[in-house]
């Protein structure tokens, strides 16, 4: 049981907490604690008896969301909870109900839409490159989730796919589904269909279904798509017990099918909603959220951030640079500075519309002496440093034990080739000696009476949830894959008309898009934001961001460089908080 579900939040989270039956929508906006709440909701109603943990169904949208769900709910003492992405949950319905309806085993998930497009291809005389065949997998997969034929497809996106004429795109696609049928294969949006398709055409499904799970939690729901909203009105049936999270201005997933109207008018669309709206932000600066609020002010369904505790801090910045490569070079000496006067690297991040961006910052930072890690690469847990580290300490955990428990992950760590010093900034040596030393801190600190046998399995739990260590290390990143995090100090590069937004935005619905991507990378900062553009060369000449020039006209001081016409000084006294930081 959990004890103490509702302590510590505040009176709209405590109202979204205690709605316990649905339907009910909790606009949270960013940094105001929707993590929390949506667990401490679910801990309460098991805890009141509302809920049986097994009937239980939270959703969101990838595996380390998930992972932190199920991490967080076993810190309030509950367990039983299904906290899985879309697919994962739609995947164990399908596994487990194929063979009682087609005595067979269910279809095999390809594991390279790309390869077998290729096949494909080959198969109608067609050669497309890999990066036309790339564009073609992506449009499948928006057809699939917004739930559209083949021949609705063409209608739709009737301008071809690179090269390739509709025509030929529309039969790749047919080529595509023929040849994964006769290989009795899925792809990931088959699984949704297939899911879907079952409950819908085989009552007996539904009423299992129907049976196991009767109350469902919605995280990230403006990212969910036509298909996705399907399944859930299936898995739903005909009840109530719906609560579904989201904050509209964090839609930035549209051109995968994400569809935010879903989350705008749930309140039209659902009897007697429950609207709880979160505003108060507990992770930045007032000064930081005045950047957040004049950027969304007037779109749909924005909420107006409030810094949860007043406070001097420093007012943002937005600096101008010739090039790209004086650009990086002041951010990386900037990121030195703050280092030499003690901030942690890890507490540092450098976003960017485009991963091609990375690689001038990387050499930049290396230049300063200071380590990085570029987010959306290999995963913690599949880094061979770590995994060696692991084997080795669980071959540790299983002999006499003649050292202390922080001694022997020590010695054994050091064996693997973690060393006092740390290697040269800037390559795969420094990246292995980083991963080493992150475990050797989460022993560090580890709780009074851990031995090395509990210290392995956490490690082992860790790796399933996708629950990764910090690394004392810069973290760069695209706005899309810093969605969700936070740091205490952000940089945000590339704010020019072109990179942010992006010079293929030509429609409103596209540049309100990059808009939301602009505000996604403000908000993740919790205590300075530096923003910054460059001019370029030759016919790469660049303007400010059209953002920056509306954001400039109070809330983001001028530094060096930057034209006159793309900011000006902030008011005195503005927008001023301290940012307070809890856990999401």
């Amino acid at each position: 049981m959990s004890s103490g579900a509702l302590d510590g939040l505040d009176e709209h989270q405590l109202e979204a907490a205690r709605a316990l039956r649905g339907p009910v929508c909790v606009l949270a906006g960013a940094g105001t604690g929707k993590t929390r709440v949506i667990t401490r909701r679910i801990a309460h109603g098991v805890d009141t008896g509302a809920y049986s943990p097994q009937r239980v169904m939270a959703v969101t949208f990838t595996a380390k969301a998930a992972g932190e769900m199920r991490g967080r709910l076993r810190a309030l003492g509950v367990s039983g909870v299904s906290a899985r992405t879309f697919h994962a949950a739609a995947l164990a319905q399908v596994n487990y109900f194929w063979p009682t309806l087609a005595a067979d085993q269910a279809p095999s998930i390809i594991d390279n839409k790309v390869r077998m497009l290729a096949h494909a291809a080959d198969g109608i005389g067609l050669s497309p490159d890999t990066a036309t065949l790339r564009d073609v997998a992506s449009q499948i997969e928006w057809r699939k989730v917004t739930m559209r034929s083949i021949e609705q497809y063409a209608i739709a996106r009737p301008e071809g796919v690179g090269r390739l004429r509709v025509d030929q795109v529309v039969d790749l696609q047919r080529s595509y589904e023929k040849l994964k049928d006769e290989r009795r294969q899925m792809d990931f949006e088959d699984v949704l269909l297939t899911c879907a398709g079952m409950i819908e055409a085989e009552p007996r499904v539904a009423a299992a279904v129907h049976e196991q799970y009767r109350h469902f939690t919605v995280d990230e729901y403006q990212d969910v798509s036509p298909l996705q909203n399907r399944l859930l009105e299936l898995w739903l049936g005909d009840r109530r017990d719906l609560c579904v999270v989201g904050d509209a201005s964090q839609t930035i997933y549209s051109f995968t099918g994400a569809d935010a109207r879903y989350l705008l008018e749930f309140e039209r669309t659902h009897e007697d909603a429950r609207v709880v709206r979160l505003e108060r932000n507990y992770r930045s600066t007032g000064a930081v959220l005045a950047v957040a609020n004049d950027l969304m002010r007037g779109r749909a369904g924005a909420l107006e951030l409030v810094a949860a505790h007043e406070g001097d801090a420093p007012v943002p910045v937005v600096r101008g640079y010739d090039d790209d490569e004086t650009e990086a070079a002041g951010v990386a000496a900037s990121v030195a500075a703050m280092v030499a006067e003690g901030a942690d690297p890890e507490s540092i991040a450098i976003l960017y519309r485009s991963h091609a961006q990375s690689a001038v910052v990387l050499n930049a930072l290396a230049a300063q002496g200071i380590a990085a890690t570029v987010l959306g690469g290999r995963k913690f847990f599949d880094l061979p440093e770590v995994r060696q580290a692991l084997m080795a300490l669980r071959a540790a955990s299983v002999a006499p034990v003649e050292t202390g428990f922080l001694a022997t992950v020590r010695d054994v760590l050091r064996g693997v080739g973690l060393t006092d010093e740390p290697p040269q900034a800037g390559g795969a040596l420094r990246d292995g000696w980083e991963a080493r030393a992150a475990l050797l801190r989460l022993a560090e600190e580890a709780a009074p009476g851990t031995d090395l046998r509990s210290f392995t399995d956490d490690l082992q739990a860790r790796a399933r949830d996708q629950h990764e260590p910090a690394t004392r290390t810069v973290t760069l990143s695209t706005l899309h894959a810093a969605k969700g995090l936070e740091w205490d100090h952000v940089f945000l590069i590339g704010v020019s008309e072109g990179l942010l937004p992006i010079s293929y935005a030509t429609t409103f619905e596209a540049m309100d898009e990059e808009r939301r991507l602009a505000y996604v990378g403000v908000t993740r900062a919790a205590r300075s934001l530096s923003v910054s553009w460059a001019r370029g060369r030759g016919r790469a000449d660049r303007e400010p961001s059209r953002f920056l020039r509306e954001i400039g006209s109070g809330s983001l001081r001028s530094g060096d460089g930057l034209p006159r016409h793309a900011g000006s000084s902030r008011r005195a006294g503005a927008g001023n908080g301290t940012g307070s930081r809890v856990a999401r």
